[in-house]
């Protein structure tokens, strides 16, 4: 059998958790849930738990205005962007880079693990980035990246 490439299956797990991250925005944007509001929260009788007062900033921008899951939908794009690029835009750095792609992810990861719909993708963005980070180390380097490196002002 032959070695895993590493960078490939991190490419897979990020498209996969970026189009599940934009389906889950979608989700949250009707169906709104703080994800983290059971912390320090006050179990009532008739009500159910109530959010603590420290949730209240993120009450403002996951229930009442979905600002988390818009960004979170914008941000799961412009990865499948990076991962998807149009033949022409393979040339650019942008394309090439490894440690982008970490940072998006890690970014991503943050976004959807604060509402309830997006922990799935969360979890398999971070899986992501853990594999493009273990692609970084072993030093591979992408086919398209070989071939396209220094053809920035090319035409």
């Amino acid at each position: 059998m032959g070695n895993l490439i590493w960078h490939e299956y991190s490419r897979l797990v990020s498209v996969t958790a970026s189009v599940y991250a934009v389906w889950a925005g979608f989700w949250g944007i009707f169906y709104r849930k703080f994800f983290w509001d059971f912390v320090g929260g006050v179990l009532r009788d008739p009500g159910g738990i109530q959010p603590s007062p420290w949730a209240a900033p993120f009450m403002i921008i996951i229930v009442k205005f979905p600002v988390i899951q818009l960004l979170a939908i914008a941000l799961g794009l412009v990865i499948i962007a990076v991962e998807f690029p149009l033949p022409h835009l393979k040339r650019f750095a942008i394309f090439r880079s490894t440690a982008f792609r970490i940072v998006l992810l890690l970014f991503q990861t943050f976004l959807d693990i604060l509402f309830y719909q997006g922990t799935n993708a969360a979890l398999w963005s971070f899986i992501a980035a853990i594999c493009y980070t273990r692609s970084l180390i072993l030093g591979e380097t992408m086919k398209e990246a070989k071939e396209n490196q220094g053809k920035v002002g090319e035409a």
